[in-house]
């Protein structure tokens, strides 16, 4: 009897999966489970088994994999349109990890390879620019930075921030210099320490 529910079981998942008119929510889940959760699985797996060969399939299968999610998120409003989009994308992330195949090493040799070697020189340069923008922006906005930190520490009911502000790691705002307050208003007067009080 039981092998009779496996059969039914199977059967009506292979005719969701399968049928044209079927839920994209199931072949959604499909499309994520064989593309994300099965890969990296197998990429702990070989990083803690130290299996070099293991490794190198699945680098170049996160990078054939990471390409066609960069090509899907611009193109995803008119590719989403075609019939069985997801049955295809699904065939294509199976078709990416197949042993016998391998098609992400042969999607990698044939165009990313080729691809990333002609415009390696490009891509450094704009990454190095980004990187460089970033961290200038990130600087020039330390303060407010640290300050919704321990906000959100504080909504969190952590402790941190105020341990951190009594090892002088952060320290309260100033009222009295300008500039000093993030937020203007009314403040209220940094917490006293035990250590203030031996004096």
């Amino acid at each position: 009897m039981a092998l009779l529910g496996s059969n039914i079981t199977s059967e009506v998942g292979l005719r969701l999966l399968l049928c044209p008119l079927g839920s994209n929510i199931v072949l959604r889940t499909a499309c994520c489970s064989v593309g994300i959760g099965i890969p990296v699985y197998c990429t702990c797996k070989a990083i803690e088994r130290k299996d070099r060969i293991a490794q190198e399939k699945w680098l170049l299968y996160w990078a054939a994999y990471g390409s066609f999610s960069l090509v899907e998120i611009f193109s995803d409003k008119l590719i989403s349109w075609c019939p069985m989009y997801y049955h295809m994308k699904f065939a294509f992330l199976v078709w990416l990890q197949l042993p016998t195949v391998d098609g992400a090493k042969q999607l990698y040799t044939s165009h990313l390879r080729p691809f990333f070697l002609k415009h390696q020189a490009r891509i450094d340069q704009v990454l190095g620019l980004t990187y460089g923008e970033v961290h200038k922006l990130l600087s020039a906005h330390q303060a407010e930075i640290e300050y919704a930190r321990v906000m959100i520490m504080k909504i969190l009911g952590s402790d941190v921030p105020r341990q951190n502000a009594i090892e002088g790691q952060i320290r309260p705002p100033n009222p009295d210099l300008p500039g000093q307050n993030a937020i203007e208003g009314q403040t209220r007067p940094a917490p006293v320490s035990e250590s203030d009080h031996d004096d």
